[in-house]
């Protein structure tokens, strides 16, 4: 038989055998690791921390703000921008972790870390570190949202604790609860109600409702972005 013929013959053996099968499950596993090692270079400066342990496993619920997967996000650190990251927040130890590879979870080093934003459901949250003279307040230190900033400020500070009910099954759960905050003037002010944003803005209610009601506006403690507006209107105001 024609060498040539022969040769074809055993290539076709060969492919319905399996000696060759997958060739594209070859190709996706040498870009996956491709990717990874382009990406532990590219943000080499980044990782820059201490691998992550699990602490809570007897702790029912997660340590994590929005959600215990990691969600897209970018990290400012040392000046330095680094993008299309996928991170998590631990908002009990508030601490930030990301994945190196598939096995390993790093725990950001948080000296380096000025700011973070995470998206979450269409929308993207900004987080920055506070280090300045407001960082004596035990409640408003470390990462904290940004939800304005200009003349006047409005931060909530997420926090997550965990409840003492110890069973044979687990230590607790984790509780969730947040703070909101206003600085006016260089004063930090713990809102706990509309009433108390209306003091710190130093406003009676019938100018403020006023306002509020010839812009259609609705503020509530439950949606402290709602705040946004009345705190907007003061600082042009000057006042």
């Amino acid at each position: 038989m024609n060498r040539t013929v022969v040769l074809f013959f055993l290539l076709i053996i060969s492919l319905n055998s399996g000696v060759f099968a997958n060739p594209p499950l070859i190709i996706s596993t040498c870009r996956t690791n491709l990717s990874e090692q382009d990406t532990l270079r590219k943000n080499q400066d980044l990782y820059n921390g201490k691998v992550w342990i699990n602490k809570h496993r007897r702790i029912n619920g997660d340590p994590y703000l929005f959600a215990n997967y990691f969600l897209p996000g970018t990290v400012s650190a040392n000046g330095k921008i680094y993008k299309n990251l996928t991170i998590r927040y631990d908002i009990f130890s508030d601490e930030i972790t990301i994945p190196v590879n598939r096995q390993e979870i790093l725990q950001l080093n948080k000296e380096m870390i000025d700011s973070f934003t995470l998206s979450f459901e269409n929308q993207v949250f900004k987080f920055i570190q506070i280090r300045d003279t407001l960082n004596r307040i035990d409640e408003y230190k470390g990462y904290i949202n940004v939800l304005y900033q200009q003349k006047s400020a409005l931060f909530i500070k997420y926090i997550k604790l965990i409840t003492p009910e110890i069973t044979d099954k687990s230590d607790g759960n984790f509780l969730q609860t947040r703070r909101i905050f206003i600085v006016k003037d260089g004063i930090v002010s713990q809102i706990g109600s509309v009433n108390d944003l209306y003091k710190v803005l130093k406003t009676d209610k019938t100018q403020a409702k006023e306002f509020l009601k010839k812009n259609k506006l609705k503020i509530s403690k439950d949606k402290p972005e709602s705040f946004i507006p009345l705190i907007r209107y003061y600082d042009v105001k000057g006042l």
